[in-house]
C-alpha cells in the first residue's frame, strides 16, 4: 500500500468489542489519569490522548478503564469513523467532524459507520473535556499526532492480538480478520505508532509502564499465555 489512506482488503466486520481481561492496578490507572490532566493542551483546550496497538490489543478495554479513572472522559471509537471500503480512510472525518471543533473549543458530534446496514447511521457526540481519548488502530497516526498531548501503545504483538481477536469473534469473522490483517500490516509499514508512544500497556495484563518517545519498550511482557 503506498499510503496508509489508502485501503487494502475490504474489511466485513467491526473491530473491536470490549471483553474481560486483567486490568491495571486502580493506583496506576490514577497516576497514569492525573499525569494526563497535567500535561499541555494539545488541541484547543484539550489534552487528546490516543490509545492505539494492533486490533484484538485490548485498546477498547483499556480506553474505558482510563476513561473512568478521569472521571468519565469522552472517548472517540475508531471503528465508528472507519468503514468496509476505507478502513483506515477516516483522517479526513476525524479531522472535519471531532478535531477541528475541539480546537476551536467547541463540543464535536462525529457520525458513526453501522457495520451491518454498511452505511453512516445516527451520531455520536463528543463534549469538550480537559482530556479526551480517541482509541483505535491507527490512532496515534501521522496525521493525528500534531493534535495528540500524549500516545498510548497496547503492547501485544500483532499475531498474538490476532489470535485473541479470532477467539473472542468466532468463525463468522473469519473472513474479516484475513482482511483486516493486510490493511492494518499495510497500515503500520507505512505508517508506524509504537515508536512515538510515550506510555506503554501491557495488552495481557493490563499493566502500565512509563515509555520514552522514541525508545523501545523495556518491559518486561507476558504475552505468551495469548498464545496456544
Amino acid at each position: 500500500m503506498a499510503s496508509s489512506e489508502t485501503s487494502a482488503a475490504p474489511v466485513v466486520g467491526p473491530v473491536a468489542r470490549p471483553v474481560a481481561r486483567p486490568s491495571a492496578p486502580a493506583d496506576a490507572l490514577a497516576d497514569l489519569a492525573a499525569e494526563l490532566r497535567a500535561l499541555p493542551p494539545s488541541c484547543g483546550p484539550v489534552r487528546l490522548v490516543a490509545v492505539d496497538g494492533h486490533a484484538g490489543s485490548g485498546k477498547t478495554t483499556f480506553a474505558a478503564r482510563l476513561a473512568a479513572a478521569l472521571g468519565g472522559a469522552p472517548v472517540v471509537h475508531l471503528d465508528d469513523l472507519a468503514t468496509h471500503a476505507e478502513p483506515f480512510g477516516w483522517t479526513g472525518r476525524l479531522r472535519g467532524q471531532v478535531l477541528e471543533p475541539l480546537a476551536a473549543g467547541r463540543d464535536a458530534e462525529y457520525e458513526v459507520y453501522d457495520w451491518t446496514l454498511r452505511r453512516f447511521a445516527g451520531t455520536a457526540p463528543v463534549p469538550l473535556a480537559p482530556v479526551i481519548l480517541v482509541e483505535g488502530v491507527g490512532a496515534g497516526r501521522r496525521a493525528v499526532r500534531p493534535s495528540l498531548a500524549r500516545l498510548v501503545w497496547m503492547e501485544l504483538d500483532a499475531a498474538a492480538a490476532r489470535r485473541r481477536g479470532e477467539e473472542r469473534d468466532g468463525p463468522g469473522l473469519a473472513e474479516f480478520w484475513a482482511g483486516w490483517t493486510l490493511a492494518e500490516s499495510a497500515h503500520f509499514a507505512a505508517d508506524p505508532s509504537r515508536p512515538h508512544a510515550g506510555t506503554l500497556v501491557d495488552g495481557v495484563t493490563g499493566r502500565i509502564a512509563p515509555g520514552t518517545v522514541g525508545e523501545p519498550s523495556t518491559m518486561a511482557l507476558t504475552c505468551d499465555v495469548a498464545r496456544k
